[in-house]
């Protein structure tokens, strides 16, 4: 195998391994329901650390208030989103067909 030949293979290799990286992160619809799930997952555990944001008395909210400095950005983006979305059973009806 000469040289050349070596330099073509190697470069259709990382062709193939590129062209399967993005189609793995960005094309396949797997990705979005991935990223629904995160989103969810992180909706979720700013719920349990806030919940008296929402007038549901919580325990662990006295707590989770040290947080809330490190938080900050992403619960004022949080609390809009979670007014503005149905509830997470609608949302999951949805994809789930309940």
């Amino acid at each position: 195998m000469t040289l050349q030949q070596r330099i073509e293979t190697y470069l259709e290799t990382v062709e193939e391994w590129l062209h399967g990286l993005y189609h793995g992160m960005i094309e396949h619809p797997s990705f979005e329901k991935i990223e629904k799930e995160a989103e969810d997952a992180a909706d979720v555990f700013m719920f349990a650390c806030f919940a008296d944001a929402f007038g549901i008395p919580s325990p662990i909210s006295y707590y989770t208030a040290e947080l809330l400095p490190y938080l900050s950005e992403e619960f004022l983006a949080w609390e809009r989103r979670m007014w503005d979305r149905g509830s997470l059973i609608e949302r999951k009806g949805q994809q789930y067909h309940f």
